[in-house]
């Protein structure tokens, strides 16, 4: 009965994701070779400030700092992302639980990005095919992890799993960009002016509202569990550490592209490439100690 309900909860997730590529590639396409429209311009926001608006393409109500990097992580996203969730996927088909596991956190990679969008993209022709998106990511991201929550996790993992490196990484990098987010937030609420610059014309902050409250208290839980050999550790740490190795990718691509239009990217040219090659290296050592 174990195994057929497994083999049916495997070929849901084989439906959900050749929906999610083809899709992700039709919104990543888009983002990327679209370009019409009036260019740059500005306007004034309902808190009376200046905001440059980018002006071309499918993110063309989007400001000029924010569209540019939705177009480095769309660029990500097609050449990296879906490559890469076609690999995992394949060799969890054929077996793989070190794929299992990489193809919930590439899975966790399509579910964030997608909510991003969602929420924080200014409406565009793409919305149901966004909405879509985060629907069929959520749905095979969650069949996964119950794939591998029903295992004997312990078991699979040797002595040499880096416990302890993993998952101190883990939590340092959720108190730091916390700690990023705060002085962006807090700064304004001590001199009542309450809204950050970054607002610019959106609703709120998204990125970090949504990293302050939801991923990086479970990316510090991650740590904190796999730390301290916790068995709900040995499944939340690799599949964050899968999940962040992308994600610090396509920031990576961010601040290229931001650096290409001139902006200052010193001193995060250089910690966020660090931090995401630390990521790769202490995934690849987490999975490479997994039992086959």
């Amino acid at each position: 009965m174990r195994d057929s309900g497994l083999k049916e909860k495997d070929r849901i997730v084989t439906v959900l994701v050749i929906f999610i590529v083809l899709l992700a590639g039709v919104a990543a396409s888009a983002g990327i070779f679209s370009g019409s429209g009036p260019g740059s311009f500005e306007i004034e926001s309902v808190r009376g400030e200046t905001v440059q608006i980018y002006g071309k393409g499918i993110y063309k109500h989007m400001s000029a700092d924010v569209a540019p990097q939705g177009i480095a992580q769309d660029v990500v996203t097609l050449f990296i992302g879906i490559p890469l969730l076609l690999i995992v996927f394949w060799q969890t088909r054929k077996g793989s639980l070190r794929a299992r596991f990489l193809l919930a956190g590439v899975l966790g990679y399509f579910l964030v990005t997608y909510l991003f969008y969602l929420v924080m993209g200014m409406y565009n022709a793409l919305f149901l095919v966004y909405a879509a998106l985060l629907g069929l990511s959520f749905h095979a991201f969650s069949l996964v992890m119950i794939s591998l929550g029903s295992l004997d996790l312990q078991q699979l993992f040797t002595e040499r799993t880096p416990h302890k490196a993993a998952g101190a990484f883990l939590m340092i990098d959720a108190v730091l960009i916390g700690a990023l987010w705060l002085q962006i937030v807090v700064p304004p609420l001590l001199d009542g002016t309450i809204i950050p610059l970054q607002v610019e014309h959106y609703t709120t902050l998204i990125v970090q509202g949504l990293d302050l409250g939801l991923l990086l208290p479970l990316a510090f839980v991650a740590g904190w569990l796999f730390y301290r050999k916790k068995p709900f550790g040995y499944l939340l740490a690799p599949v964050y550490l899968g999940f962040l190795s992308l994600m610090m990718t396509a920031l990576v691509a961010k601040i290229i592209g931001m650096g290409i239009l001139g902006q200052n990217i010193i001193p995060v040219i250089f910690i966020i490439p660090a931090i995401t090659l630390i990521s790769v290296y202490l995934l690849v050592k987490t999975l490479k100690v997994i039992k086959p």
